[in-house]
Protein backbone atom coordinates (compact mmCIF):
# COMPACT_ATOMS: atom_id res chain seq x y z
CA UNK A 1 0.00 0.00 0.00
CA UNK A 2 1.47 3.50 -0.66
CA UNK A 3 0.29 6.61 0.57
CA UNK A 4 -1.56 7.51 -2.70
CA UNK A 5 -3.60 4.68 -2.90
CA UNK A 6 -6.45 3.49 -0.09
CA UNK A 7 -7.37 -0.18 0.37
CA UNK A 8 -10.89 -0.46 0.49
CA UNK A 9 -11.48 -0.61 4.39
CA UNK A 10 -9.04 2.30 4.08
CA UNK A 11 -11.74 4.11 2.60
CA UNK A 12 -14.61 2.67 4.18
CA UNK A 13 -12.62 3.75 7.97
CA UNK A 14 -11.54 7.22 6.20
CA UNK A 15 -15.46 8.44 5.25
CA UNK A 16 -17.04 6.97 8.15
CA UNK A 17 -19.35 4.77 5.41
CA UNK A 18 -20.39 1.23 5.44
CA UNK A 19 -19.06 -1.14 2.91
CA UNK A 20 -22.01 -1.25 1.05
CA UNK A 21 -22.08 2.55 0.89
CA UNK A 22 -19.06 2.28 -1.20
CA UNK A 23 -19.80 -0.38 -3.00
CA UNK A 24 -23.12 1.61 -4.09
CA UNK A 25 -21.23 4.55 -4.64
CA UNK A 26 -19.31 2.00 -7.53
CA UNK A 27 -22.11 0.57 -8.77
CA UNK A 28 -24.02 4.12 -9.64
CA UNK A 29 -20.42 5.09 -11.04
CA UNK A 30 -19.82 7.76 -8.38
CA UNK A 31 -16.81 6.02 -7.87
CA UNK A 32 -14.01 4.10 -9.68
CA UNK A 33 -11.13 2.10 -7.80
CA UNK A 34 -8.45 0.21 -9.32
CA UNK A 35 -8.95 -3.40 -8.94
CA UNK A 36 -6.33 -5.51 -8.70
CA UNK A 37 -7.77 -9.11 -8.29
CA UNK A 38 -10.68 -8.88 -5.78
CA UNK A 39 -8.69 -6.08 -4.76
CA UNK A 40 -10.01 -2.38 -5.02
CA UNK A 41 -7.20 0.52 -4.50
CA UNK A 42 -8.60 4.42 -4.20
CA UNK A 43 -6.25 6.95 -5.65
CA UNK A 44 -6.42 10.57 -5.09
CA UNK A 45 -9.31 10.97 -7.80
CA UNK A 46 -11.66 8.81 -5.69
CA UNK A 47 -10.78 10.69 -2.45
CA UNK A 48 -11.28 13.79 -4.32
CA UNK A 49 -14.46 12.51 -5.19
CA UNK A 50 -15.49 10.62 -2.24
CA UNK A 51 -15.06 14.76 -0.56
CA UNK A 52 -17.70 15.80 -2.81
CA UNK A 53 -20.01 13.14 -2.57
CA UNK A 54 -20.35 13.25 1.10
CA UNK A 55 -20.29 17.19 0.84
CA UNK A 56 -23.12 17.06 -1.65
CA UNK A 57 -25.16 14.87 0.36
CA UNK A 58 -24.75 16.68 3.37
CA UNK A 59 -25.97 19.76 1.64
CA UNK A 60 -29.16 17.97 0.21
CA UNK A 61 -27.81 16.88 -2.76
CA UNK A 62 -29.69 13.29 -4.60
CA UNK A 63 -27.21 11.13 -5.58
CA UNK A 64 -28.10 10.97 -9.11
CA UNK A 65 -27.66 15.13 -9.78
CA UNK A 66 -23.93 14.62 -7.71
CA UNK A 67 -23.12 12.17 -10.31
CA UNK A 68 -24.39 14.07 -13.01
CA UNK A 69 -22.74 17.18 -12.24
CA UNK A 70 -19.27 14.65 -11.76
CA UNK A 71 -19.90 13.68 -15.38
CA UNK A 72 -20.07 17.07 -16.52
CA UNK A 73 -16.42 17.61 -15.99
CA UNK A 74 -14.61 14.90 -17.62
CA UNK A 75 -17.15 15.20 -21.08
CA UNK A 76 -17.40 19.20 -20.81
CA UNK A 77 -14.80 20.85 -19.08
CA UNK A 78 -14.37 22.74 -15.89
CA UNK A 79 -16.78 25.98 -16.85
CA UNK A 80 -19.53 23.74 -17.77
CA UNK A 81 -19.22 21.93 -14.42
CA UNK A 82 -18.59 25.29 -12.44
CA UNK A 83 -22.08 26.80 -13.93
CA UNK A 84 -23.72 23.51 -13.31
CA UNK A 85 -22.92 23.83 -10.01
CA UNK A 86 -24.09 27.27 -9.45
CA UNK A 87 -27.85 26.49 -10.79
CA UNK A 88 -27.37 23.41 -8.28
CA UNK A 89 -26.35 25.37 -5.29
CA UNK A 90 -28.91 28.47 -5.92
CA UNK A 91 -31.75 25.77 -6.47
CA UNK A 92 -30.50 24.41 -2.79
CA UNK A 93 -29.99 27.06 -1.53
CA UNK A 94 -33.85 28.26 -1.99
CA UNK A 95 -34.82 24.78 -0.52
CA UNK A 96 -32.88 24.84 2.39
CA UNK A 97 -34.45 28.32 3.18
CA UNK A 98 -37.39 26.96 2.87
CA UNK A 99 -36.56 23.75 5.87
CA UNK A 100 -34.99 26.29 8.43
CA UNK A 101 -38.12 28.49 8.20
CA UNK A 102 -40.48 25.33 8.38
CA UNK A 103 -37.87 24.06 11.33
CA UNK A 104 -37.63 27.61 12.92
CA UNK A 105 -41.92 27.59 12.90
CA UNK A 106 -41.74 23.94 14.67
CA UNK A 107 -39.53 24.58 17.21
CA UNK A 108 -41.37 27.83 18.00
CA UNK A 109 -45.24 25.97 17.92
CA UNK A 110 -43.16 22.97 20.17
CA UNK A 111 -41.72 25.79 22.81
CA UNK A 112 -45.33 26.98 22.84
CA UNK A 113 -46.82 23.60 23.63
CA UNK A 114 -44.18 23.20 26.19
CA UNK A 115 -44.92 26.43 28.41
CA UNK A 116 -48.33 25.42 28.32
CA UNK A 117 -47.63 22.14 29.40
CA UNK A 118 -45.65 23.84 32.48
CA UNK A 119 -48.15 26.33 32.90
CA UNK A 120 -50.97 23.36 33.11
CA UNK A 121 -48.91 21.30 35.81
CA UNK A 122 -48.10 24.31 37.91
CA UNK A 123 -51.87 24.61 38.54
CA UNK A 124 -52.72 20.62 39.08
CA UNK A 125 -51.98 19.19 42.91
CA UNK A 126 -48.80 17.73 43.61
Amino acid sequence: MTDTRLSFKEMCARFDVTPRTLRYYEYIELLAPEKEGRARFYGPREVARMKLILRGRRFGFSLEEIRQWLLIYGKKGERPQLEAWLQLADRQLVELEKQRAELETSIADLRALRETAVQEMGRLPD
